[in-house]
């Protein structure tokens, strides 16, 4: 058995991570300054609602413990299944206007874009020296993300992206990383970069932290066609929608032909999704959400999710809009994190050429 290799198969590996991340949380709350969260999106369009209460939330949270949270524009990770396009500096001022609105503050928080810290980058050569091949093309994330891109070929920056993550978490020291369990493989590669890292240039005191992952216990969003809200699929609700814009989203969202609304979401997913969002937004449990409808129908469900959506967003939206209309701010903003990121790139590159005896 290899130290890549966990006993017990998929089962008891994410028992083991569930275990891990019950001790991290506990571990945040009793000393938040011990700890380097990265996190981060592509900036690959607007995000959406299924983002906030999914990973955006828990971000602001996380901040608000006094953790140390890094936030990764990953500009680089956009050209693993698709060209860089034009719009690209636009679309990176907007997720820096949406991680602002809703409440990320960059006195408190780095938020960085993925090319312009080379050292990160940089680090991607060594890390990828210890893993074989064969390691990486078992990585069933990857797998799946090549089918949902739909290319018929996979790029090495695509394969080799696991390693790339690696990089992008290990630069700062990150000690927690919130992810699903679909994505505790590409966080059970960055643990084993650290540990043979540390086995064959720091054996005595190792260098890199092996980060755990924060699993999250977030409720899913589907998109107004009954699939996972996705910006891909043009089924979500983006942060920024305007009021009406969110109305005529929502007046399309799936649904089905009972006009009594129950929250029943193995059997009625659509009808429970809609109930679902209403609850998060005014803060209530949706059972209690679906019977007030009752008998209302589709018609009246629809009806309060706008309300809710749009009473929930408004004050986001307003200081998005106004965050939109300053882009200096939003450059400034990020030059600032840009330069937090690189000196501490620069400082890990520099043990590890130490450590590696590059140094010449």
């Amino acid at each position: 058995m290899t130290d890549s290799e966990p006993t017990g198969g998929a089962d008891a590996s994410y028992a083991d991570a569930e275990a891990r991340s019950a001790r991290l949380e506990e571990s945040l709350h009793r000393e938040p300054g011990a700890h380097r969260v990265l996190t981060g999106d592509r900036p690959t369009g607007p995000l959406h609602l299924g983002h906030y209460f999914g990973t955006l939330q828990n971000r602001v949270r996380l901040q608000d413990l006094g953790v140390d949270l890094f936030v990764l524009v990953a500009d680089y990770q956009t050209i693993t299944d698709r060209d860089s396009p034009d719009s690209l500096p636009q679309d990176v001022d907007s997720l820096v206007a949406d991680y602002l609105a809703i409440g990320i503050d960059p006195s408190r928080a780095t938020i960085f874009a993925h090319s312009q810290v080379e050292a990160l980058n940089q680090l991607f050569l060594p890390f990828l020296s210890l893993l074989s091949v064969a390691e990486i093309g078992r990585n069933p994330t990857v797998k799946d993300e090549m089918t949902a891109s739909g290319q018929s070929a996979m790029s090495g920056l695509m394969f080799t992206y696991p390693v790339h993550q690696a990089a992008d978490i290990l630069f700062c020291k990150g000690t927690a990383v919130p992810v699903g369990k679909d994505q505790l493989p590409h966080l059970e590669v960055t643990r084993l970069v650290a540990r043979r890292f540390n086995r064959k240039y720091s054996p005595d005191k190792p260098y890199f932290p092996e980060p755990d992952a924060l699993l999250s216990d977030a409720p899913i969003l589907l998109g107004t066609d009954g699939g996972k809200m996705s910006k891909s699929r043009n089924n979500s609700i983006p942060l920024g929608a305007t009021a009406d814009e969110t109305a005529k989203l929502i007046s399309r969202a799936k649904t089905d032909s009972d006009r009594t609304i129950t929250y029943d979401p193995a059997n009625r997913p659509e009808v429970s999704n809609l109930v679902l969002l209403a609850a998060l937004c005014q803060g209530r449990k949706p059972e209690a959400v679906a019977a007030e409808i009752g008998d209302g129908g589709s018609g009246a469900l629809k009806r309060l999710v706008t309300e809710a959506v749009n009473e929930y967003f408004r004050d986001i939206r307003t200081r998005r809009a106004d965050l939109i209309a300053d882009r200096t701010h939003l450059r400034d903003t990020l030059l600032a994190g840009n330069a937090r990121a690189r000196d501490i790139a620069h400082h890990t590159l520099t043990d590890v050429r130490r450590l590696m005896h590059t140094t010449y």
